[in-house]
């Protein structure tokens, strides 16, 4: 069990007031964050739990951002499907760490029928609306390591390909330069980005910039024990096309 005392002040500073911290137990981890189950004790005996992410490299601090923007965007559509958002911050006693904090979703490691899955999704991508109508999101989101870059265009085939062209250039940087592959980039961007979604968007055609999960695969869909509904998260949220998809991207151990 980790320490109550442990706790940073901009965390509790965040936990709603009226209760008592009682418990704080390791809940999961990844390469670049921690994960907390915090159990808090009120005056009048219930007791309230919530999940705390710490992300832990300066050079992810804006994980946390996008985590709670993320999620906020999510719920906004499908708040029966996304743990409630609460709260993302630096750490006081170390700035470059930074937290998000939601509720704690009692959460099952099975994957939901899949027609209530697609029920939700469905709900998300047909009734969400952009804010500014464009595709991209109002925060950098990450899908791993690499950031998204969510900068708002009218153009799908740009958005699509300017990810590509980072995601290429990422890649380089962690494995080093490779010249081929610079050119096929350009290839591909060039002719294939180029003849299947510039289409989309003339012509008389259009999209509807559509609220995306953005890393939607079993790992990251369970089944809330208490309410039996299919809940997503870890999401890298943008505005784009229904059916797009990016992966979390791994990276050697440094």
């Amino acid at each position: 069990m980790a320490d109550v005392q442990d706790l940073d002040l901009a965390i509790t500073a965040a936990l709603p007031n009226g209760g008592k911290v009682v418990s704080v137990v390791p809940h999961g981890k990844t390469r670049w964050s921690t994960g907390l189950r915090i159990d808090i004790g009120r005056d009048d005996g219930e007791e309230e739990v919530f999940f705390l992410k710490i992300i832990e490299r300066k050079e992810w601090f804006g994980m946390a951002e996008a985590e709670y923007e993320g999620a906020k965007a999510l719920f906004e559509v499908i708040p029966d499907n996304v743990a409630v958002p609460l709260a993302w911050g630096s750490l006081r006693a170390d700035p470059t760490k930074s937290f998000s904090l939601t509720r704690f979703r009692n959460l099952r490691d099975s994957s939901p029928p899949t027609a209530q899955l697609l029920a939700a999704l469905k709900k998300l991508h047909t009734t969400s609306v952009s804010p500014t109508g464009k595709f991209g999101f109002h925060v950098t989101t990450w899908f791993g390591p690499p950031p998204m870059v969510n900068n708002w265009t009218d153009s799908w085939e740009e958005y699509f390909g300017r990810q590509f062209r980072a995601d290429m250039a990422f890649v380089q940087r962690v494995f080093g330069a490779d010249p081929e592959l610079v050119e096929l980039t350009d290839q591909f961007i060039d002719k294939v980005v180029a003849r299947l979604l510039r289409p989309l968007q003339t012509g008389g055609r259009n999209i509807k910039p559509s609220l995306c999960h953005g890393d939607l695969w079993d790992g990251n869909v369970q089944i809330d024990a208490d309410t039996q509904q299919p809940i997503i998260f870890d999401a890298v949220c943008f505005y784009g096309h229904n059916e797009s998809q990016f992966h979390v991207v791994e990276i050697p151990n440094p």
